[in-house]
């Protein structure tokens, strides 16, 4: 099971950069401001999977976009100043990029946001695509960011695209688009979240998955 991929699509947030304590403050400030009862951080990193759209449409019903625009205004106010990559999440990129990898970003952060951030930390240059929540038709774990993240790559979403990312939604966004799905950090594969949506590969930090890759 050590077939070189064509191209390797990345998860974002808690993937390649550190955001929990972030949209954990500004969720809480929606939470709060809906009459909702404000959620742990641990709490916050085990629900987070969905994109605003699908979730806070379940969440706050009718007054979802009221509750979007409150987490927004919280969120955008701080997000880069506060925005940390991931240790050893540099390295990574350069390398695969120098051994000539189609590297590519699908998140259900907000499109504009994620862009955003991407330019901010200077990364834009290593991927061909980066895909945000209302970017394609669907969000994830819906396969349609995953076929707009290869456009114009001439890859087409099969077992030779990796999609690397850190919680089961990924995993299951890999296998509707037909990807082999990668997880990446501290989440246990054998725990029941992943239970229908099993990663092909588990790697706990980026150094190992940048020695895995090596031996491709």
């Amino acid at each position: 099971m050590n077939e070189r991929p064509r191209a390797i699509v990345f998860d974002w947030d808690n993937t390649l950069v550190d955001t929990w304590e972030t949209t954990h403050q500004a969720l809480n400030m929606a939470l709060i401001a809906m009459g909702h009862t404000p959620w742990t951080l641990a709490e916050h990193k085990a629900r987070v999977r969905l994109s605003l759209r699908d979730s806070f449409s379940v969440m706050f019903k009718e007054r979802w976009e009221e509750a979007r625009k409150i987490y927004l205004d919280a969120f955008l106010a701080v997000h880069l100043e506060r925005l940390t990559a991931l240790p050893g999440i540099v390295e990574l990129l350069d390398e695969l990029q120098g051994r000539g990898y189609y590297l590519a970003v699908v998140s259900n952060k907000t499109g504009s946001i994620l862009r955003r951030e991407a330019e901010h930390l200077g990364w834009s240059r290593y991927f061909g695509r980066i895909v945000g929540a209302t970017d394609a038709a669907a969000d994830k774990p819906d396969a349609a960011p995953v076929h707009l993240a290869l456009t114009g790559s001439g890859i087409a979403a099969g077992r030779d695209v990796w999609l690397v990312g850190d919680t089961a939604i990924d995993m299951q966004c890999a296998l509707n688009a037909g990807c082999r799905p990668v997880l990446l950090g501290a989440a246990d594969p054998a725990t029941p979240e992943f239970a229908k949506c099993k990663p092909d590969l588990a790697f706990g930090d980026s150094a190992a998955l940048f020695l895995h890759v090596r031996t491709l």
